[in-house]
């Protein structure tokens, strides 16, 4: 099996053409824990499959590292769109890919011919509880206190394709992190658990955010992650409607209007074929 490995700002992933491979999903769930495996296989965060869609262009199906299938993952999509685009899956620099959060519209921007990054339509994401979900008698769960490990947050959730939770801080400790963020992802009022986002706001236009992401784990950074937390930023009157959000491996920008675009680079890596 043909395979590419690319990454954006550090979150990697590992490509295929499933088109027409007659894969199950169980099929690509054992997959993914397979080929995601760092000691024993290539390594990455996740699974992207090319299949066929009659709704868009081409459509993504993504796994996380651990097999659960995901409806949306912001560095993967940009990583899928430079993979369908330089195999010529699709043709253009602009083109729609079919999601279980829906249809995105991809814009490549390109110089010489290079893809100098690429440009998705995010959408708006959902504040309410029922959506995100989060159990709770608010409509919304915006600036809600609970309890982790015997310590209180207060956190804002949002589902951006996938649940996210966003935690504001004055200081990015990346102990807390992960000791907190692994706990906060199994906390009882999330039933499908959360990705979680700490956030520092350095100024009007430039937040921080270390994202723990569920199925998963800590990763350099995280596309729709870093989307929720410039919506939620943005909604509380943190930041403007065009803000930078800078993780551990790298800078996306997030411009909030009608609806909200991510832009940002996707980086091939290597190419090879995975054994049997």
């Amino acid at each position: 099996m043909k395979f590419w490995k690319l990454h954006g700002i550090g979150n990697d992933f590992i490509a295929i053409d499933g088109r027409y491979d007659g894969i199950s999903p169980d099929g690509y769930s054992n997959l993914a824990r397979n080929v995601c495996n760092r000691r024993f296989s290539v390594g990455a965060d996740g699974l992207l499959v090319v299949k066929n869609s009659d709704e868009a262009d081409v459509k993504m199906v993504y796994y996380n590292s651990d097999g659960s299938r995901a409806q949306m993952c912001g560095n993967g999509l940009r990583c899928f769109s430079k993979f369908v685009s330089e195999k010529g899956i699709v043709v253009g620099e602009r083109f729609t890919v079919d999601t279980l959060d829906g249809v995105k519209s991809v814009l490549l921007n390109t110089s010489g011919g290079r893809i100098d990054s690429i440009k998705i339509d995010m959408g708006r994401g959902s504040f309410l509880a029922k959506d995100v979900p989060v159990i709770s008698e608010e409509e919304e769960f915006i600036q809600k206190e609970i309890e982790v490990l015997g310590r209180k947050f207060t956190v804002t959730s949002i589902l951006m394709g996938v649940p996210h939770t966003v935690v504001l801080v004055d200081e990015l400790d990346m102990d807390e992190v992960c000791k907190y963020g692994e706990a906060m992802e199994v906390h009882e009022v999330f039933p499908e658990k959360t990705n979680v986002n700490f956030v520092k706001v350095e100024d009007m236009y430039h937040i921080s955010v270390r994202t723990w992401e569920r199925g998963c784990g800590y990763t350099l950074g995280c596309g729709t992650g870093m989307t929720a937390s410039a919506i939620v930023c943005n909604y509380l009157g943190k930041v403007d409607n065009s803000v930078s959000v800078t993780s551990q491996g790298g800078m996306l920008k997030i411009d909030i209007g009608d609806s909200v675009c991510m832009t940002g680079p996707a980086v091939k890596i290597c190419e090879g074929i995975l054994e049997d």
